[in-house]
């Protein structure tokens, strides 16, 4: 009784962590990637890229999991996609661009999850305005 009790709820954070993982690759805009270290840290657990991987392996087509790479920009988990060139293919159909050693640009292309882009810090939009007026005397 115990041990079942220990199993559902170990069970139920691996679940909770696995849907942590799919709403964040869910966000992942059209023409960016992230890194399997990057969900892994804003899911809570820095050091769990690995099972990032692992939940993303298992994980529906309304994942973009080929927006995920590893944190050099390589396409470790394209062997999962069916076809060894598919994960390239659709980066590429997505206008994303690769380096000599065929890894993604991240210079130009990484998304971090949890941050708000330089574009809306920059243009103001994402602030938050206070609804306080200024009082006048």
């Amino acid at each position: 009784m115990v041990l079942k009790r220990i199993q559902s709820k170990k069970e139920k954070k691996k679940k909770d962590f696995f849907n942590k993982v799919y709403d964040v690759t869910k966000k992942i805009p059209y023409g960016k990637v992230t890194t399997y270290g990057h969900i892994a840290e804003v899911c809570g657990i820095k050091s769990a890229a690995r099972t990032v991987g692992w939940a993303l392996n298992g994980c529906g087509q309304d994942i973009p999991a080929h927006r995920v790479v590893n944190r050099f920009g390589a396409l470790s988990g394209r062997m999962h996609f069916g076809s060894y060139d598919l994960m390239e293919e659709l980066l590429k159909s997505e206008g994303i661009e690769f380096d000599k050693e065929g890894c993604v640009r991240l210079d130009k292309y990484l998304w971090k999850p949890g941050m708000r882009s330089s574009s809306s810090a920059a243009s103001g939009k994402g602030k938050v305005k206070s609804k306080k007026k200024l009082k006048t005397s």
